[in-house]
């Protein structure tokens, strides 16, 4: 091979993997959407509770200018309505951002903007923006950019339900939901959009997810992605990293296909969600996810973004198109077999009480959005808070301490029991049967008694929840009823861990009815 092809296949490599690492702080491995959250708050929010819990990054809600919508009593998608690149919104002005993302990466917690750069806005009855810019919506003219008629793609051009499935063209030259498509081929708009991002990189973001990639083309993306400054090293990133980049690429029967956009940089993988909604809401047995992964037609592992719902999905289709909140004991399940199998980089949804799709965040009776944690430190005020849900937290834990080690030992009962390990640091059982988890299984684990991360907190040197016993051979009887509150038991070898001991013939002989199932 010569000097130049070596060459050529070092700088694929590079373009493939350069914007696939959220180059999280050491020992982290989570990412949490609190949707909506103010920059305030979620800088409290990663100094009191993120960081100590061992949460990675943050992705938050669009933070550039958005359209006011009091016609719609200001509902979540107005966000996604923008007027300019300037960085004032409900959530709050520059300062604040500034100072979330310092306070952040000041205790390794990542920041990940959600980008809209595909589009403005569309044609609402307001003209006022929440850092006060207007706009002649009719003639594709925004000022405070500027944008005007010729920064746009086919005006009028409307995406109908059909070209997702014949028309790669039209849904990525024409408006999405009449929303103004923006030309990313023009130089104008693709200096507008670089430098909109590259400021966010000066103040310390770690990335970007790219909302509607679909609707814009490969190439384009390509020509901004390589645009962008590498990571700020004031803010604890290493030289010459590159931001993460993961974008939003549905899958299925459509013209447009995700392996478009995986040479690029990651992308949102939304069959993660449907499949384990499906297997956890009892319509595919829990067994068959012993080959979990791109066997089962998902992204490589580096290409994907894993979840179980987001902001869109968990409105789609009156809630039912994935599991949420709102199906508590599954959901929790499925997030468990998300963050304890290593496949792809998991984000967990955090947002607020919902029952309309429109509805926007709580709000007062001036449009302020109310802050999710109460003066007495627990969340409340009409927001849900999933992340901070104790088997949600307990299993970013899990991930952690389980690290880069692979599943092995893998045990099902032939139907929707199942367990497995990750190394010799951490094991999972899991049952969503209609009868009982009676086993004795291999945890992979030291002997010692551990305490179960899900049913309760280790408290000084007590459980509050299950206690498991792991003998010399690591095997231990795991039990998990299908009447439990929870459908999953984790240990592993973390704070967790009450004591290692060595076991005696005594202590075997003690333990052999537990050993036996009995």
């Amino acid at each position: 091979m010569g000097w130049h092809s070596l060459m050529c296949l070092v700088a694929i490599a590079t373009v493939a993997t350069g914007y696939k690492n959220p180059y999280y702080a050491p020992g982290r491995s989570v990412n949490v959407h609190l949707f909506e959250w103010k920059w305030d708050d979620i800088a409290d929010e990663c100094e009191s509770f993120l960081a100590p819990k061992g949460y990675a990054g943050v992705q938050i809600s669009p933070p550039n200018e958005n359209v006011v919508l009091w016609s719609y009593n200001r509902p979540w998608w107005e966000r996604y309505q923008p007027m300019s690149y300037k960085l004032v919104t409900r959530s709050g002005d520059e300062r604040q951002f500034a100072d979330m993302v310092r306070r952040c990466n000041a205790v390794g917690v990542r920041i990940y903007v959600d980008a809209v750069i595909n589009h403005m806005t569309g044609e609402p009855p307001e003209n006022f923006g929440t850092a006060g810019s207007t706009a002649v919506f009719n003639q594709w003219d925004y000022p405070a950019v500027p944008y005007n008629r010729q920064h746009f793609n086919w005006p009028h051009c409307v995406i109908d339900d059909i070209d997702y499935t014949t028309n790669a063209t039209r849904v990525r030259n024409c408006e999405l939901v009449g929303l103004k498509d923006l030309n990313q081929a023009d130089e104008h708009v693709r200096n507008m959009i670089v430098n909109f991002m590259n400021e966010l990189i000066d103040l310390g973001v770690a990335g970007f997810r790219i909302d509607a990639a679909k609707h814009m083309w490969p190439e384009d993306l390509r020509v901004i992605y390589d645009r962008l400054k590498n990571l700020n090293t004031q803010h604890g990133f290493p030289a010459n990293a590159r931001p993460y980049i993961y974008q939003e690429v549905s899958y299925g029967e459509e013209i447009i296909s995700r392996h478009e956009y995986t040479p690029l940089a990651a992308v949102t993988e939304f069959k993660v969600g449907k499949e384990l909604t499906n297997a956890f809401r009892g319509n595919n047995q829990l067994k068959w996810l012993f080959n979990w992964g791109p066997e089962w037609g998902l992204l490589a592992h580096e290409d994907a973004l894993t979840f179980i719902d987001n902001h869109d999905k968990e409105r789609e289709h009156g809630g039912r198109e994935v599991l949420t909140y709102k199906e508590p004991r599954q959901y929790k399940g499925a997030i468990a077999f998300l963050l304890a199998h290593p496949h792809g980089e998991p984000q967990v949804m955090s947002g607020y009480d919902f029952w309309d799709f429109d509805i926007g965040p709580p709000q007062d009776r001036y449009g302020n959005i109310i802050s999710p944690i109460a003066s007495d430190g627990n969340c409340g005020n009409g927001w849900v808070c999933q992340h901070r849900w104790r088997q949600i937290q307990a299993m970013v834990a899990f991930r952690n301490v389980a690290g880069n080690t692979v599943v092995n030992d893998w045990w099902d009962n032939g139907s929707n029991q199942i367990a497995f390990c990750r190394g010799g640091n951490a094991f999972i059982a899991i049952n969503n049967d209609y009868w009982d988890l009676f086993q004795t299984l291999q945890t992979c684990l030291p002997a010692g008694r551990y305490c179960d991360v899900i049913s309760g907190d280790k408290v000084g040197s007590t459980c509050q929840g299950k206690m498991v016993t792991v003998g010399n051979d690591g095997r231990a009887h795991i039990s998990v009823r299908a009447s439990d509150y929870d459908m999953v038991l984790a240990i592993h070898i973390g704070p967790e861990l009450l004591h290692t001991f060595l076991e005696t013939p005594r202590d075997m002989l003690a333990r052999a009815p537990a050993l036996m199932g009995l």
